[in-house]
């Protein structure tokens, strides 16, 4: 009898311990859960830093994150560098060589999660690295100072393939009437009329009446721009 109470004792004590210790560990991880990886590879260090509820502390020998309760640490903080982390220049870079690319073209091509891709993005455009303009509804990013606002505009017409049809087929003529273009980018007359709507109010395209024929020409000036862009979209397509 005396052994089978000193056993329930223990195992008593056993139990209260267990719960006593658990739950001081939950108190403890609730107000911060820190961990460390040793790696010598920074990229992949950035990886998690990349993650805007990740806060990176650096030190000689480990790389800590730290995962705060309210998981709103902000990884571009002042006095750290834009590049600091491999997805962001990845965009960076991705923008660099397909410039005027829309936001769902990055996303798909890099295959990034759209949150990931507009948080870095922010950052980019905050820090002046990179710009953007608007094209109806969608928004087409360019490497900042890198290109005049006419040059961005060309650029952001020529991502719309029906417009960039349209500027080939004046390239390769220098006057071409209404009805001879609609034919060759193989759209309805109705249809190049409302393309010619947007264009016409650029100053790459030009209008001229002859009787009841309407004639379409490139301007002059814009022709070298022109057939540098398009060899370039071409290349990236």
């Amino acid at each position: 009898m005396m052994q089978l109470t000193l056993k329930r004792a223990i195992i008593a004590f056993v139990l209260a311990s267990i719960i006593i210790v658990s739950f001081a560990a939950l108190l403890h991880q609730q107000k911060s859960f820190t961990f460390s990886v040793t790696t010598t590879s920074p990229c992949l260090l950035q990886v998690y830093s990349g993650i805007p509820s990740l806060r990176a502390i650096s030190t000689d020998q480990y790389f800590l994150l730290a995962l705060p309760t309210s998981f709103s640490v902000d990884v571009s903080a002042a006095g750290q560098s834009p590049f600091n982390n491999c997805t962001r220049t990845q965009i960076y870079n991705f923008v660099k060589d397909n410039p005027g690319l829309q936001f769902r073209g990055i996303c798909t091509s890099l295959s990034l999660p759209v949150g990931l891709a507009q948080y870095h993005l922010g950052v980019l455009v905050k820090a002046g690295l990179v710009s953007f303009v608007r094209d109806g509804r969608y928004k087409r990013y360019f490497l900042s100072k890198k290109f005049s606002k006419k040059e961005m505009m060309m650029i952001s017409l020529m991502r719309h393939k029906t417009v960039k049809k349209i500027l080939e087929a004046l390239l390769n003529k220098k006057q071409v009437s209404h009805g001879e273009l609609a034919y060759e980018v193989s759209i309805t007359s109705q249809a190049l009329t409302w393309q010619m709507k947007s264009l016409k109010k650029t100053e790459f395209v030009l209008q001229a009446n002859e009787g009841l024929r309407t004639i379409y020409s490139l301007d002059e000036a814009s022709l070298p721009m022109l057939k540098k862009y398009l060899t370039l979209i071409e290349e990236k397509a």
